[in-house]
């Protein structure tokens, strides 16, 4: 099971080698006696079109990077690309593997504007490398070859601008509209997670508003300013709705996380919160401080760190 971004993206990739190097295998075989003969390598290309579905053209290049067959695409040959010196593209520049296939790197394609890899098969006689079998896709049209990446539960913690960094012992926290309206701001947002819907929310400390998602308009956020922090009626603004049971936070520790938000946010006149961030459904918690650092966590550890912890690190 893949754990990390880097470790999805490589399984992936090796699930599309494993469909291309066979059939590649065999067109590149199957061109290797059209060498040199334009129609003969189009007519090869156009044969073996359906083998590749999800592909944005096919070509052969010679071994310097010259396309000598046309581009053969969803439409047909396409004779004006015959001749173009595609040396300087990425994926010549990437070393092909012994067995003589390699799949590119995503690379933006300096034609479509669009993210797109290469694959290649070189052409090969008596071990001599006479020239390449080519295949582009766009990602946009390739199939899901597995499941979607899940973003770790683990704690990161995240620099932010050094600018802010370099001058953090010169500021300290000014009382904001919500330091001075806390324990009914935060009594709204936890009415609002536990009983009214609400499944996200970022909370901006500093300027006093707090961006919210919705169970039932999940692809739209609302804004909670200062005067809507301030007044408890502002929940009957949203119908009552069960609390989802996909949740991995349970309804009794939102208020303990929020209180414990509150806590950072006075805990210190230099290093304080700025800005967090609660989401029920995957669990995890994001805090940014003065120094413009920023963590990432489960919301059972980050209940189970306490002020030295925070004082320790925030900087």
């Amino acid at each position: 099971m893949a754990t990390t971004l880097k470790d999805n993206i490589y399984h992936k990739r090796q699930e599309l080698a494993a469909t291309l190097h066979v059939p590649m295998a065999s067109v590149a075989n199957e061109c290797l006696a059209a060498m040199g003969d334009r129609a003969a390598l189009n007519g090869k290309l156009l044969a073996s079109r359906s083998w590749f579905p999800f592909c944005t053209h096919l070509y052969v290049l010679s071994s310097d990077g010259t396309q000598i067959s046309d581009s053969v695409g969803a439409d047909g040959l396409l004779s004006e690309t015959h001749g173009r010196d595609l040396s300087e593209m990425p994926y010549m520049k990437e070393s092909i593997p012994p067995w003589g296939f390699l799949l590119s790197d995503a690379y933006v394609n300096r034609f479509t504007h669009h993210p797109c890899l290469t694959a290649l098969h070189v052409i090969r006689l008596e071990g001599a490398t006479l020239g390449f079998l080519g295949v582009d896709f766009d990602l946009r049209d390739l199939p899901v070859v597995a499941g979607p990446y899940d973003e770790p539960a683990y704690w990161q913690q995240i620099k932010g601008d050094p600018s802010i960094r370099g001058t953090v012992f010169q500021q300290c926290r000014i009382e904001s509209r919500m330091d001075q309206n806390m324990e009914q701001a935060l009594s709204i947002l936890e009415e609002l997670l536990t009983e009214r819907g609400m499944f996200q929310a970022v909370v901006h400390f500093s300027s006093s508003r707090a961006t919210v998602w919705f169970f039932d308009d999940p692809y739209r956020y609302r804004m909670l300013d200062p005067d809507a922090l301030a007044d408890p009626d502002i929940c009957l603004a949203y119908p009552q709705a069960p609390y989802p049971a996909e949740a991995l936070i349970p309804p009794s520790s939102i208020g303990l996380i929020l209180d414990r938000m509150r806590d950072l946010r006075w805990a210190d006149d230099t290093f304080y919160l700025r800005s967090a961030s609660i989401n029920v459904f995957n669990g995890m918690i994001s805090l940014t401080f003065s120094c413009d650092g920023s963590h990432y966590m489960p919301y059972e550890e980050f209940l189970r760190k306490d002020m030295t912890f925070w004082l320790g690190i925030a900087a």
